[in-house]
């Protein structure tokens, strides 16, 4: 199976971001960039970089500042906030991968926040597809109907009270994924149905300018049992990416032999042999897999 490289990804403003870089076995079809979840550390992703690996792409894997590899000695703080890991996280690692592979097609899989993350960067024109899994900003009239008021009061009363006590989100201790930041505790929190509105006013209209200047199309999946990433929040998002093809996969449980998926599900290595297999198309050829299978998913489906 292939090796991982450790590396450090230098952003604009000098931090330096814990990562690692999979070479693809054998001739390498193009560089994937795969930005994670909110709270969810680089590593979760590793068994998928690896399986994309092995089956021809180069594939970096990183932590946003503030977590995992990217952690710095003391978070509470430190300042960082959401917004700066597109800005400036996701662009340092385009950057990387850009400079690295500069020959190859420069790809994004992005999972919840790290699908719509691409477009904060100044970098997004360099890549050539884009694909999302349960991609959204935690807007939350956008979470699941029956799930929306236990998320409400989880990530929308309690972590922020919980914040301003301990100066960060201690997640972890709350067996909450992992620790984050005040500011990107915060922003996560008091998110406004315009995304935008929760930047400094300052850099509003370059981020929004930022988002209409990709082109890369976009296949943005969304699963029928994920309480976060549901069709109205991802569509929400893609509203942004206004100058970007956009196709979606609407995928159910049943669709892959299983009782449910959930938000984090599709990325468990249970998936290699389907899920997995299927991504390929797209990243190779930009072939929406379901709609080439001549299935459609999610067709006559209601899709919050």
């Amino acid at each position: 199976m292939p090796s991982e490289e450790v590396v450090l990804i230098t952003c604009a403003d000098g931090v330096r971001l814990g990562g690692h870089v999979w070479p693809a076995q054998g001739r390498s079809q193009g560089a994937v960039v795969v930005n994670a979840a909110t709270g969810v550390l680089a590593r979760y992703y590793h068994r998928y970089a690896r399986f994309l690996a092995s089956h021809g792409f180069d594939v970096l894997t990183y932590d946003y500042r503030g977590i995992g590899a990217s952690r710095p000695e003391r978070l509470r703080g430190c300042g960082y906030r959401w917004h700066q890991w597109g800005t400036l996280d996701a662009d340092a690692a385009l950057r990387f991968m850009r400079q690295a592979r500069p020959d190859l097609p420069l790809q994004v899989v992005g999972h919840s926040i790290g699908g719509f993350l691409p477009g904060l960067a100044a970098s997004a024109p360099a890549i050539s597809r884009i694909l999302t899994v349960g991609a959204q900003y935690a807007y939350w009239r956008d979470y699941g109907p029956a799930q929306r008021p236990g998320l409400f009061l989880k990530w929308h009363v309690v972590m922020p009270l919980v914040t301003a006590l301990c100066g960060y989100f201690p997640g972890r201790r709350l067996g909450w994924l992992e620790d984050l930041p005040a500011g990107v505790a915060n922003e996560w929190s008091f998110r406004r149905a315009r995304m935008e509105l929760s930047l400094p006013p300052q850099q509003r209209a370059e981020i929004l300018a930022r988002l209409a200047a990709v082109t890369a199309p976009i296949l943005a999946v969304v699963v029928l049992d994920d309480p976060l990433g549901t069709g109205q929040a991802i569509r929400r998002g893609l509203r942004y990416y206004r100058n970007a093809p956009q196709e979606e996969a609407v995928l159910a449980p049943a669709d892959l032999g299983v009782p449910r998926i959930g938000h984090f599900g599709l990325f468990h290595a249970r998936f290699e042999h389907s899920f997995w297999m299927d991504t390929l198309a797209w990243l190779r050829r930009g072939v929406n897999p379901w709609l080439a299978h001549g299935y459609r998913p999610g067709e006559q489906r209601v899709v919050c």
